[in-house]
């Protein structure tokens, strides 16, 4: 769920992967199901493993309610989020959408930490040079 609302609110700041200490062998149908009801589909998404994660990661989400088994120098920010597989429907949307919160929270700091686009141009390039008149 988180890497689907990651994706779809804050693919500007965040390149979302997410990955398990025991991931499961597919996405849950009801997981499916409640974030359609979002308009955010998973489509082939599948649980990964922590080992499958590659690249340039700069902050690792802690769902697992575990702590994290490797310590790789990067700042880890633990989520208690309850694990709905094997609840009510209701449940499912319950997590979605303190997911779906937690997730915007942390896309609106990043995108508080992202520097503006203008930033570090001279400011000769952010005059208007289309030579109109300022209206009054």
């Amino acid at each position: 769920m988180a890497e689907g609302f990651a994706r779809t609110y804050g693919s500007d700041v965040i390149t979302a992967c997410s990955a398990g200490l025991a991931p499961a062998m597919s996405v849950a149908p009801l997981t499916h199901k409640v974030m359609l009801e979002k308009n955010i589909d998973l489509g082939d998404a599948y649980p990964k493993s922590i080992d499958m994660v590659s690249g340039g990661v700069d902050l690792i989400i802690n769902m697992s309610g575990e702590p994290m088994p490797i310590n790789a120098g990067l700042p880890v920010e633990d989520w208690d989020v309850h694990d709905p597989i094997g609840e009510p429907e209701e449940i499912y949307r319950e997590v979605r959408d303190e997911i779906e919160q937690r997730v915007m929270r942390l896309v609106l700091a990043m995108r508080a930490r992202k520097p503006p686009a203008s930033e570090g141009q001279s400011a000769s390039a952010q005059v208007d040079s289309r030579s109109r008149t300022p209206r009054k």
